[in-house]
């Protein structure tokens, strides 16, 4: 700490005991000092977070009033429409947190809102982590973590609206059931032991009241923390701009400017929740009734983050096959696993993917833009349209019912389209990047266009150009360059030695793979120079030049301009 700073006694008092005790000024002033890139996408992280905060606050008041159990009562409460029915207390008690406890329905409703908030949040955020490369070395660990999160917040979010026992949620816990009993072998095994039973037992509520207040919410808050430290450890990556290089970080300072920016965005989101809560009814049980398994609800459709499961399921045929005396329903078996394995799965691979396409082993704390990366971007864009089309199939009844078409021509279009539309997605982003990238060409080699126009000698029209400026032609100029592979096989220019012995990690099969894939990634549209200089760069190489660097790094002062090494 600074001497030319007046701490107050008492402050100075407390803090010199405490690190006495416990050395922990250097770590405090650590995180003091510590900076953050001030760019807006790297907010939507902050929403996750504070929408977590807000469901454990929201989940701890409504656990006080919340009973567990499958017992059957007969209600008489504050609800008259359902007075002298037989439900589960669960069921029962869910009522009376809506119409009996003080704030209870409130509570609930942003509770809700909360977790759905959490999804939406952490779909952004892995998109803008896969769309700008940010999950490249060193994050790849962090990038595993939020695919776990991810996966955690599924299964949270299934058993936390399965938990009031209401007609909805018991349709969501039979196709559950279906699910796990199309497992080979060990499904029947799972589901009993599960719902304690047959379906749907006296246990399910209980176990899932203990997964859903204890285990998970434990594992996610510990991925949390996981995430965040690896994330400060590991420093943030920032977007191409001038200055930004990939051994500095510019942006802002943790305290105060950063504190203080994330107390007002946990205000600003609990206040939009509470908004929400209050003039947007979500999940009204009530309506539903209690759960019986002779009876089901039309329009009924999961939380949108589980609505690809519900999707996959409607579009599926009715295939069976026998397989060493068993029988699979694949017509359950693969849209329960097939979905998610696809998109999660090649979610965790990716990076390594990458990686062994392009041969780029270094370091990368400098994002792309995504029209530089032409392959991943349009691999991300058909994730998206896979997901969405099943999405907006899980309520292919309402869509039927609303805009008056056949129910079952709906499910061909979404068979086809399941296929068509992430190929289509695939080539038509493709080609925007390559386009996008020709024009970024264009104001790099011609400037832009200032809307003179001059009338030339020989009688031709010009419009004048002005040439772009260092801010604005670094994001346009430095572009990720991947480095061509030798090509498989032994002729002339395919990486072969002097016996004509190609490459070992080109040989093969795989060797033809991975050419096929470098070629894709290393797709890029060349930059021609206009004669202003090759640039400063955005931190694809070592960007700055040394004196420029320093100037940012020696201006502590400056909190936009601040550098952590």
């Amino acid at each position: 700490m600074s001497q030319d700073v007046d701490v107050p006694r008492a402050l100075r008092g407390t803090g010199g005991w405490l690190d006495d005790r416990f050395h922990g000024a250097k770590g405090v002033r650590v995180l003091m000092h510590k900076v953050f890139p001030d760019h807006w996408s790297f907010m939507l992280g902050e929403i996750a977070l504070w929408s977590f905060v807000i469901l454990l606050l929201t989940g701890t008041y409504l656990a006080l009033f919340f009973v567990p159990s499958m017992s059957d009562v007969v209600y008489h409460g504050s609800y008259a429409k359902l007075d002298g029915i037989t439900m589960s207390q669960a069921y029962q008690s869910t009522l009376n947190i809506s119409f009996d406890v003080r704030g209870g329905l409130l509570i609930r409703q942003i509770h809700h809102w909360a977790a759905d908030l959490f999804m939406v949040a952490i779909m952004a955020h892995m998109l803008r982590v896969f769309f700008t490369g940010a999950y490249r070395k060193p994050r790849e660990v962090n990038w595993l973590i939020g695919i776990v999160l991810f996966t955690l917040g599924l299964i949270e979010g299934l058993f936390g609206y399965s938990l009031p026992d209401d007609q909805l949620s018991g349709a969501g816990l039979r196709v559950l059931e279906g699910i796990l009993q199309g497992i080979p072998i060990v499904g029947t095994y799972a589901s009993y032991f599960l719902f304690g039973g047959a379906f749907p037992g006296n246990s399910i509520i209980p176990r899932m009241y203990l997964l859903h207040v204890f285990l998970v919410p434990g594992i996610i808050l510990a991925l949390i923390t996981a995430h965040l430290f690896i994330m400060f450890h590991q420093k943030h990556t920032q977007m191409p701009a001038f200055g930004n290089t990939e051994k500095n970080v510019v942006g802002q300072p943790f305290f105060p400017y950063f504190l203080l920016k994330g107390q007002a965005w946990f205000f600003f989101i609990f206040g939009a929740l509470v908004l929400l809560a209050t003039f947007a009814q979500i999940n009204p049980v009530w309506e539903y009734g209690p759960y019986t398994p002779l009876a089901i609800s039309s329009g009924t459709q999961p939380d949108f983050y589980l609505g690809l499961l519900d999707g996959a399921l409607r579009i599926m045929p009715p295939w069976e096959i026998d397989f060493l005396g068993h029988t699979l329903s694949l017509s359950v078996l693969l849209p329960a696993l097939l979905p998610l394995g696809l998109i999660l799965g090649g979610a965790a691979l990716w990076p390594f993917f990458e990686q062994w396409a392009t041969g780029d082993k270094s370091i990368h704390n400098v994002n792309d833009r995504p029209r530089n990366a032409p392959i991943r971007s349009a691999t991300g864009m058909a994730a998206v349209v896979f997901y969405g089309v099943l999405w907006a199939e899980s309520a292919n009844d309402i869509i039927a019912d609303q805009f008056k078409i056949p129910l079952y021509t709906l499910t061909w279009i979404a068979r086809v389209m399941v296929v068509v539309g992430p190929v289509l997605a695939f080539i038509v982003t493709r080609r925007i990047c390559i386009g996008l990238q020709r024009r970024d060409a264009g104001l790099v080699t011609h400037g832009v266009e200032t809307g003179i126009i001059r009338q030339l000698p020989n009688g031709e029209f010009v419009e004048e150009h002005r040439p772009l400026t260092e801010e604005e032609r670094v994001p346009l100029a430095d572009k990720p360059s991947v480095e061509p592979l030798p090509a498989p096989g032994s002729g002339p220019g395919a990486g072969a030695d002097a016996n004509g012995v190609p490459a070992p990690q080109m040989s093969g099969l795989t060797g033809r793979a991975r050419a096929i894939a470098n070629r894709a990634f290393a797709e890029t549209v060349p930059l021609q120079s206009n004669g202003h200089g090759p640039g400063n760069g955005s931190g694809h190489g070592d960007g700055r030049a040394a004196g420029e660097r320093a100037a940012v790094e020696a201006a502590p002062d400056d909190a936009s301009a601040t550098a952590d090494d």
